[in-house]
């Protein structure tokens, strides 16, 4: 074999090595990105009006604002949102939104998804909220905006986005469509083990 000929094989196997190693790289950057939640409607960090309660002296237009999720897990089979005020004076905190079975083909909720219950990607239903029954969001299930006491210090929302390997979080959790957010928490945050396989939160303020 000629050295011409070794430096040629050479330099082929350095190239497959650096390409190989591009590869696995590049396997392990997608596999490290952090699964995240955001919102373009609440990209100041503060809630427009539009978005804020329309009763108990809120006039807002109590839209639910879009959020989108980038990474979702692999193996997840749906998702879950919930909006909860942990500075609201209840002694429990607040809860305004909840969404379960979100199907993992969504990569977010549109604006106004909150709204109307057609208006989520089946087979994902709005859950209970702290505005059951008082006929503020339309409907339980619905969203329903912020709208804390005058004179608070703006309270902190946070929007959790929760993926699991479940087809069915009521089945797999032994709990009814109709059970309080707390316990659907409880289910998502502890009882589903390993099948929670991650979750992503952001925070938005509101004062008046």
């Amino acid at each position: 074999m000629t050295s011409t000929v070794r430096k040629s094989i050479a330099t082929l196997g350095a190239t497959a090595l650096v390409a190989s190693l591009a590869l696995a790289t590049s396997a392990a950057w997608a596999q490290t990105k952090p699964f995240t939640l955001s919102s373009p409607d609440l990209a100041s960090g503060v809630f427009d009006n539009q978005f804020v309660l329309n009763g108990f002296g809120c006039q807002g237009g109590n839209v639910s604002p879009a959020v989108q999720w980038n990474n979702v897990p692999a193996g997840t089979k749906k998702l879950a949102l919930s909006v909860y005020d942990p500075d609201a004076p209840t002694g429990s905190g607040f809860w305004h939104w909840t969404v379960y079975n979100i199907p993992a083909t969504a990569t977010g909720l549109a604006r106004g998804a909150g709204n109307a219950a057609a208006s989520l990607p089946a087979p994902a239903f709005g859950g209970s909220t702290d505005f059951h029954d008082t006929g503020a969001t339309g409907g339980n299930g619905n969203y329903g905006g912020p709208c804390p006491p005058v004179g608070d210090k703006p309270h902190r929302y946070i929007f959790t986005v929760f993926a699991y390997d479940m087809d069915d979080l009521q089945a797999a959790g032994g709990i009814p469509k109709t059970g309080t957010a707390g316990l659907h928490g409880f289910i998502l945050n502890k009882g589903l083990g390993a099948h929670l396989l991650g979750k992503a939160s952001f925070t938005a303020t509101y004062g008046r």
